[in-house]
């Protein structure tokens, strides 16, 4: 993920909270902490895990489908195909 290495520290501070929202969750269940308040805990999990996703994609739509810099008409169609593949798999 080249593209992203001047975004590096923010997604890694993304991933961090993430994991730690993972560990209170394992934390929660091993304390038989009331299902509402699991759920919850998951809840945040996925919002989370998807801000991240829509971070990702939204950085590689600004370097691979909408950059300037490139040549167009080949680069379009070989980034558009590229960001349908990704959406495909991410959202099944």
């Amino acid at each position: 993920m080249r593209h992203t290495l001047h975004e590096k520290t923010k997604l890694q501070q993304r991933v961090r909270r993430l994991r730690g929202q993972v560990e209170a969750i394992e934390r929660a269940l091993e304390a038989d902490t009331d299902c509402a308040e699991v759920m919850q805990l998951v809840v945040s999990v996925r919002g989370a895990a998807s801000g991240l996703m829509a971070e990702l994609v939204e950085d590689h739509i600004r370097m691979h489908v909408s950059d300037p810099t490139r040549d167009r008409d080949r680069q379009r169609a070989k980034g558009a195909k590229h960001l349908i593949d990704v959406v495909h798999a991410y959202l099944k």
